[in-house]
């Protein structure tokens, strides 16, 4: 059965590009609670100045999904996965668009019996000015081979690409989101302004290192590339990019950081093993969200 019905859970800077996308050509529906469906209705988000015409449900509706794509920050996904119960059924792919590595295995341990293809967004930044996103339209969905869902976005034209090795693609998006995200947080920096540091490369590429060693004590695979292809994600954004952790910072929101570094700190705890650099970048962010919370 083809898809027709979807939800999107999330309606930050990523879930408005695709609410954008995805509102006349499926039976779109933005999930959240009633206070944010208010809030939204008194200030109708928008893209690129064009004000979106949107369905909203909240986690008591009725409405059977296809297909529920979430977009929240990782400190949302536990609602998310809460808002979602009412709208699956046997067959309901969840796609989830979080950084990191892990948000896939907790929708699992909530609803063993789903699909939840791996699965993350690489693209330009979007930037959220008051209620307006602002995107260029340069991005895509990677995610792990899914036949219902390859066909769902060719047929609506939204741009996609189907890894063969999808831990290892989310591993290097990983490194890239260290990079940049945490990079330009502690600099208070575009991407351009990073890379035009004297020191940039030093500090990323130690960033790399520390990252594809736990990846190996991860039995991750393929890593011989590694290094080589997070420089060409990375060198794939533009230079006036404000990358997500920054934009999270200027709105004195609290950052993902846990979920980059922190994550690759919980592993090296795990396997024993010494990651200073990621050390220095988490401590340097968790000081930058103690003095704007």
């Amino acid at each position: 059965m083809e898809i027709k019905n979807v939800i999107i859970c999330g309606l930050g800077s990523l879930g408005v590009v695709y609410a954008n996308q995805l509102n006349e050509v499926c039976n779109l529906k933005i999930l959240a609670d009633n206070d944010r469906i208010n809030f939204y209705k008194k200030k109708p988000v928008s893209l690129n100045g064009k004000f979106l015409n949107l369905s909203y449900i909240t986690p008591e509706s009725e409405f059977l999904a296809d297909l529920i794509i979430i977009t929240t920050k990782f400190n949302g996904l536990n609602s998310a996965i809460s808002y979602i119960k009412n709208f699956i059924k046997k067959d309901t792919i969840v796609l989830s668009l979080l950084n990191g590595i892990s948000s896939e295995d907790l929708i699992k341990n909530t609803y063993p019996d789903l699909v939840v293809p791996k699965a993350y967004y690489i693209g330009h930044s979007a930037i959220k000015k008051g209620a307006d996103v602002i995107h260029d339209g340069v991005g895509k969905i990677v995610f792990e081979q899914n036949k219902k869902l390859e066909l769902f976005f060719k047929k609506n034209n939204i741009d996609f690409e189907v890894s063969n090795d999808i831990i290892y693609a989310q591993w290097v998006k990983l490194g890239v989101n260290i990079v940049l995200n945490e990079l330009t947080t502690v600099f208070r920096c575009t991407v351009g302004e990073l890379r035009s540091r004297n020191d940039y490369f030093q500090l990323s590429e130690c960033i790399i290192n520390e990252v594809k060693l736990i990846a190996k004590y991860h039995n991750v695979n393929r890593l011989e590339n590694y290094t080589n292809d997070v420089y060409k994600l990375i060198n794939l954004v533009a230079d006036n990019g404000i990358t997500s952790m920054y934009q999270d910072v200027l709105s004195n929101r609290k950052t993902e950081v846990d979920i980059f570094s922190g994550e690759i700190l919980k592993l090296g705890k795990l396997y024993d093993v010494a990651t200073p650099i990621n050390l220095d970048l988490y401590n340097k962010i968790k000081l930058i969200e103690n003095d704007i919370m």
